[in-house]
């Protein structure tokens, strides 16, 4: 029988695999109705811009890390008293760094975005506009943080199906507000994105509020526990530095080298790879929390397990859903925008390689993150990872197309795979031979497997609807039955077999 917190697990990979499949479908749907709405350069303008932003959000994304490992590990202590303590002191610091992001994005922000980026000048007063309403969304939504964090400490994954319905009948009235009103429709588009954003940051904190004892703020301060949460954060800081590089620094590099359309395409590409891959962040967010309470349990066993199951079914999960989309990217993306930009298809192929290769890595660092001591690992991890900048900027410089900076991330992604495991078997101790045995080889194995017939189809036809259905369909049967028969122990089938008993029974839910 499966354990109580694998089906506690297995419970919530379902309520936000329902929350994915409400997103993914209205996410698909206006992103359509948006590029065609606003132009490519707009939608360009709009996600480059916006970019900006993002960069200066690796203060939060190294503050909400930090807040979520403290809280899953209080509560894998059953400290509750600590736990409001660390919620308090969580949000202080959410107050100085929204002032910090204030006043770095007012400053060198505002400079860089109207001296550097390539922005057609007719349209420098829509992109300002944008970048102040980017501003104030990212504040507000640095500020709910501690709060969005309690959920996933909780586990209470229910509540983000919930507000996803919300969220997603916001962003269709979005849509066809877009439709009917002639104001500057870029400029409207981001005012709309806010006001979404704001409602749905006060529908989380209030759930919060009355759902979780901690979340009720009450002034604490301990300088101990301050210098805890901010030295944690601090190395933390470095390989979030990183992370933010390698995706908004290339995609700025893109537009100063080719212009706004070409972030159009890559925005699309990313979508497409959201789509994909939201699955697996919807589960690498379940078992995220448990991975961090087994440490704090001193689990070292059951960690361990979890790691090397988190990693193999991550994999699976996104080879099965986008093993279509990879092998018919140019029928789905022209049946879902009609006109398909230069370049959307070849990125979209290449992004979700580098996901793939990815998603063994998330496991990885979630338990390096567990430990709490990421000095080294950080500096070693992020100092890899920041060679990704220069090394794509060089290319462009001598004449290298915008797709070499994909393939540069598909390298990198491969090497820090690597440089993961080595650091961890420092860390906690993991064996490499463990897990290239029982997920590497397994995943490679497996992926070989599924491709062969669906490959085989797929050059027999040319490209059609028909063809898409056969290929589609076939590759989906032959995904899941080398998964379950290549990929799974007995175990793990075993497990599998229960949770379907218990989705029909409906005991699971």
């Amino acid at each position: 029988m499966p354990s109580e917190k694998n089906k506690k697990i297995a419970k919530n990979t379902l309520m936000l695999y329902f929350r994915m499949l409400l997103i993914m479908a209205v996410s698909l749907y206006t992103v359509r109705v948006v590029l065609r709405t606003l132009g490519v350069v707009d939608y360009g303008i709009y996600n480059v811009v916006g970019g900006i932003v993002i960069m200066f959000s690796f203060l939060s994304s190294t503050m909400t890390t930090a807040t979520q490992r403290f809280f899953a590990f209080e509560l894998g202590r059953n400290d509750f008293i600590q736990l409001k303590r660390t919620f308090s002191l969580s949000v202080i610091s959410y107050a100085v760094i929204s002032i910090i992001i204030l006043l770095l994005a007012e400053t060198f922000g505002l400079w860089f975005l109207n001296t550097k980026l390539v922005i057609p000048i007719e349209r420098i007063g829509a992109a300002n506009w944008i970048y102040q309403l980017s501003i104030f969304s990212f504040i507000v939504t640095i500020l709910t943080v501690p709060y969005d964090a309690a959920i996933i400490a909780h586990e209470n994954m229910n509540i983000y199906a919930y507000v996803s319905i919300v969220e997603a009948l916001m962003r269709l009235i979005i849509v066809f507000v877009l439709l009917f009103f002639s104001f500057d429709k870029l400029k409207l588009y981001a005012c709309l994105t806010f006001a979404t954003t704001c409602v749905i940051t006060f529908i989380y904190r209030t759930i919060c509020k009355r759902k979780y004892e901690e979340c009720h703020f009450k002034f604490y301060w301990n300088k101990e526990l301050f210098k805890t949460i901010i030295g944690f954060s601090g190395w933390n800081l470095f390989g979030t530095i990183a992370w933010i590089m390698n995706n908004q620094g290339i995609n700025i590099l893109l537009n100063m080298f080719f212009g706004p359309a070409i972030n159009a395409a890559r925005a699309i590409a990313y979508q497409v790879n959201t789509a994909v891959n939201q699955f697996v962040t919807n589960y690498s967010t379940a078992f995220r929390p448990q991975i961090t309470k087994y440490y704090a349990a001193n689990e070292q066993i059951q960690m361990m397990n979890l790691i090397f199951q988190s990693s193999k079914f991550s994999f699976f999960l996104l080879l099965v859903l986008s093993m279509p989309v990879l092998l018919e990217t140019n029928f789905i993306l022209t049946l879902w925008l009609k006109s398909v930009p230069e370049y959307v298809v070849l990125f979209s192929r290449l992004v979700i390689i580098s996901a793939l290769v990815n998603s063994l890595s998330n496991p990885l660092i979630t338990a390096a993150l567990a430990t709490g001591k990421i000095k080294q690992y950080q500096l070693v991890v992020g100092s890899v990872l920041l060679l990704n900048l220069p090394i794509s900027y060089l290319l462009l410089k001598i004449g290298f197309p915008p797709q070499s900076t994909m393939y540069m991330a598909i390298i990198f992604m491969i090497l820090l795979l690597g440089i993961n495991l080595w650091m961890l078997k420092k860390m906690i101790k993991l064996s490499i031979y463990d897990y290239s045995k029982k997920v590497l080889l397994i995943v490679i194995v497996v992926c070989l497997a599924a491709y062969i017939l669906p490959l085989f189809l797929m050059y027999l036809q040319k490209e059609s609807f028909i063809r898409f259905l056969i290929v589609g369909s076939t590759g989906l049967i032959t995904s899941l039955v080398t998964i379950y028969f290549l990929g799974l122990s007995v175990s793990e089938q075993l497990f599998f077999r229960q949770i379907i008993r218990n989705i029909i029974t409906k005991k699971i839910i």
